[in-house]
């Protein structure tokens, strides 16, 4: 047959193909809009063919598996501003006060409208545009007080009476009011940070070292966004420049994941070679066939290198902070304390679709630590089955839930920006508050016990609140 035949013919074979695939897949398609025409033609009420659209899309999403979704108004926003670090908004992170049941400042964000503003930790916002916000949840708070750059919001500020004796009780609330004005802010774009020290100086800024233990840093990593990898670069930078660290303790315990890139490049800061995790993409559809395994490996170069490590993790530290843990602990680099992580080892990609009216998040590849050990925790596993990152031996510690309030109420009073109230709870951290960084604290001495750090290695209590009185940023 000459060549230009077969071309011709080839060139036909793969139309026909191609037409065919294209009839099959769009074969579902027409029964579903065949079904949206009979239900806006038949049904006894009018139905909103998009909202039909919306819930049949979430159904079909729910058949594949708890993580795949399809992301729309305000959780796409809220989805991007986690994984950007930014948003539109005055720059408040805010909790709810249970007496009142309204917002009140945890922190200004540094250089935002608010901080210059003058809007400080503790102030109470009672409107936003003359809307009452007493009983509002504080999602619906946090989305009227975000928008567009260049708009402007109208809150009302009152400030407390005075600064009430320092407590961790968490039913403690409903301080006096004094001192109420209206303050008219302009929306910026607000960037977050996902890297926290120990407290705030007075300036705003973050100390790294642990008050009251010279020469240990604690670094903790809420998320992993576009900028943490850059944020962790820089502290390690500044832990360097105090001169003899003896430790660092990186804490991800509450840290629900974030982005996969973000992750390997925490791993690569720290890690001079070696492996920070595989990924396993869509398996192959010929039966006993393995999907393909990309590893991805360091760079030469670690930052604090030959500096002791240690990761406190939870039940709660899950996705990309996950693949930080086990890749620091299958290195070696670092020793891991606290209980056993979520066990979530798939990745999700973000998928826009044609209309921009919404995204698909959808599952498309898996992740394994560097042993090739699973981290996946999938529908039926027990206890007794391989999934998660463990603690070392001899550090496994769960505080109780009324240990996890009382430590989340300090932080959030060392964590303020802005003028120091009187309240603060100054002085280094209680060690019975948290018993895992004591721990931690514990295991980087050489000498043994870090003076008065009680020995925590037996407590063994499994109760936790999941609760976190600190809300969004807005």
């Amino acid at each position: 047959m000459p060549k230009r035949n077969f071309i011709l013919l080839l060139a036909i074979c793969l139309t026909c193909l191609a037409a065919y695939m294209a009839r099959e897949q769009s074969a579902a398609g027409r029964r579903f809009g065949e079904v949206l025409d009979l239900v806006e033609t038949s049904y006894l009420d009018r139905a909103d063919e998009r909202e039909l659209f919306d819930t049949a899309v979430d159904a079909a999403l729910s058949k594949l598996d708890e993580h795949s979704a399809y992301i729309r108004g305000d959780e796409r926003a809220d989805l991007e501003a986690v994984l950007d670090q930014k948003f539109g908004g005055v720059g408040l992170e805010l909790t709810i006060d249970e007496a009142s049941r309204e917002p009140i400042v945890a922190s200004p964000v540094i250089d935002s409208p608010a901080w210059r503003a003058g809007i400080h930790a503790g102030d109470r916002i009672e409107t936003i545009d003359g809307a009452a916000t007493a009983g509002v949840p504080l999602r619906e708070i946090v989305t009227s007080l975000r928008g567009a750059v260049g708009d402007r919001v109208v809150l009302q500020i009152a400030a407390p009476a005075a600064d009430p004796p320092p407590t961790l009780d968490p039913g403690v609330g409903g301080q006096p009011l004094v001192a109420r004005r209206d303050v008219t802010l302009v929306r910026e774009l607000i960037k977050t940070e996902s890297v926290q020290g120990d407290r705030r100086g007075p300036d705003g800024r973050w100390e790294w070292m642990i008050e009251g233990v010279p020469g240990v840093a604690l670094v903790r990593v809420t998320t992993f966004g576009e900028r943490t990898a850059k944020e962790l670069a820089a502290a390690a930078d500044a832990i360097a420049e105090t001169g003899d660290p003896q430790g660092i303790v990186i804490d991800l315990r509450g840290n629900p994941g974030g982005l996969l890139s973000a992750a390997i490049d925490v791993c690569d800061l720290f890690l001079d070679d070696g492996v920070i995790v595989h990924t396993r993409g869509r398996r192959a559809a010929a039966p006993g066939e393995d999907a393909a395994i990309e590893t991805r490996r360091a760079a030469a170069g670690a930052k604090l290198a030959g500096v002791p490590m240690m990761v406190l993790v939870d039940g709660l530290t899950a996705s990309a902070a996950e693949i930080v843990a086990a890749c620091l602990q299958d290195s070696g680099r670092a020793t891991l304390v606290g209980s056993r992580t979520f066990g979530k080892g798939t990745v999700q990609s973000i998928l826009p679709l044609s209309d921009d009216r919404g995204l698909l998040k959808l599952t498309t590849s898996e992740y394994l630590r560097p042993s090739l050990a699973n981290i996946h925790r999938r529908a039926g596993d027990g206890d007794d089955d391989p999934w998660g990152v463990s603690p070392d031996a001899g550090y496994e510690i769960t505080p109780t839930a009324e240990s996890n309030s009382r430590l989340a109420i300090w932080r959030r009073s060392r964590d303020a920006a802005g003028p120091v109230p009187a309240n603060r709870m100054s002085g280094g951290l209680p060690r019975d508050l948290d018993p895992v960084l004591a721990r931690g604290l514990e295991g980087l001495s050489a000498r043994g016990p870090i003076a008065g750090e009680p020995d925590l290695r037996g407590e063994k209590e499994t109760s936790r609140d999941d609760d976190d009185p600190a809300g969004p940023d807005a």
